[in-house]
């Protein structure tokens, strides 16, 4: 393990065979994939062919095979035992959020990976948004002022679908609050720091499955700031234009397609410094923004090299276990929040 961390995943389909392995570990200079495991042999046998590598037949056959790094991206009922199991075996660990169903798989996680001496991260990609990264830098500038408010949005079209175990709280531990609403709420924590409380609505608009089909969440921020959160599964996908927005007391960021998959997307910063004074007329001025455009890099590549990086050189990943326990906190807040119809105080 020298240069390179050698890789292994639980979960080979879905995301992990979409996304993360071709444009996370497989072009990742300091990563090489092993070894792949899924429940569905067939599934498994075609990304191992795929990709050119083993294809475990088990877990004990996987855990066996010649791996530092453990990428899980199985359905959240399953972390629990598939992260602990990889922990006991010595292996680092990148598992998908959420990284348990409750708050207490999630400490039993992370009690289970300090004691065997392993890295826990989870997979909260959309932090490595160049763009993202631009706008945390002028906001820890103070080029935005004090931070007043943030809305981050994304949704999509998710229909009722068999076997879609995000659309049953028992398998994914929540729907589209759980599922898309936790990046939104990671971001806005990235930018404007610890939370105070929520409010949380959710609802079946659209579809019968189980989970919620839409969620609004408030957030009061220890700083002052508010924001607020929306994430839908029955919106159609190009009528959904991922908003983020970051207003403060000298201006704002705001930005359409940087929350998702992608690289990118556009961000204007409207800037205007300490010498505002009141304008009686409001005037809007829409040429005075400034386009923050650097260039951008696969957010899979750059989730896999960073905590690869972070296992070769023993430090805490960016993407740390702290973040991945804050995350639980908050989400296990917001559907308390929904189902009592009280704003929930945080830790």
């Amino acid at each position: 393990m020298e240069n390179q961390v050698k890789w292994g995943v639980i979960g080979s389909g879905g995301i992990a065979r979409r996304r993360t392995i071709p444009e996370g570990i497989v072009p990742a200079q300091n990563a090489k994939l092993i070894s792949v495991y899924d429940i569905s042999a067939e599934a498994n046998n075609d990304v191992a062919k795929e990709f050119n590598v083993t294809a475990s037949s088990g877990m004990e056959d996987f855990l066996n095979s010649d791996i530092d790094a453990v990428y899980v991206a199985s359905p959240a009922n399953m972390h629990l035992e598939q992260v602990i199991a990889c922990a006991k075996a010595k292996k680092h660990v990148l598992c998908e959020k959420p990284l348990g169903m409750t708050i207490a798989e999630a400490e039993k996680m992370i009690a289970v990976c300090k004691e065997e001496g392993v890295t826990l991260g989870t997979g909260f990609m959309m932090r490595f948004v160049t763009q993202h990264q631009a706008a945390l830098k002028l906001v820890q500038d103070g080029k935005l002022g004090k931070p007043v408010y943030g809305r981050a949005q994304l949704s999509c079209w998710y229909p009722p679908m068999e076997g879609a175990w995000r659309q049953s709280p028992e398998t994914g531990g929540g729907g589209s609050l759980m599922d898309m609403g936790s990046h939104c709420i990671d971001l806005l924590e990235m930018f404007f720091g610890e939370l105070k409380s929520v409010s949380c609505f959710t609802n079946n608009n659209v579809h019968s499955y189980e989970s919620e089909d839409s969620a609004i969440v408030s957030l009061m921020f220890k700083n002052g700031a508010m924001a607020t959160v929306d994430t839908y599964f029955c919106i159609p996908d190009n009528s959904s234009k991922n908003i983020l927005e970051l207003y403060g007391s000298k201006g704002s960021i705001l930005a359409k397609g940087t929350i998702g998959q992608g690289a990118a997307g556009e961000m204007i910063a409207y800037l205007e410094g300490d010498d505002a004074g009141y304008d009686a007329e409001q005037t809007r001025n829409a040429g005075d923004g400034i386009a923050i455009d650097p260039s951008p890099v696969n957010t899979y590549l750059a989730e896999i090299e960073e905590f690869s990086s972070a296992i070769l050189e023993n430090r805490k990943p960016q993407n740390n276990l702290e973040i991945s326990l804050q995350s639980q906190k908050v989400l296990a807040a917001c559907y308390e929040s929904a189902k009592t119809g009280k704003i929930v105080e945080l830790a």
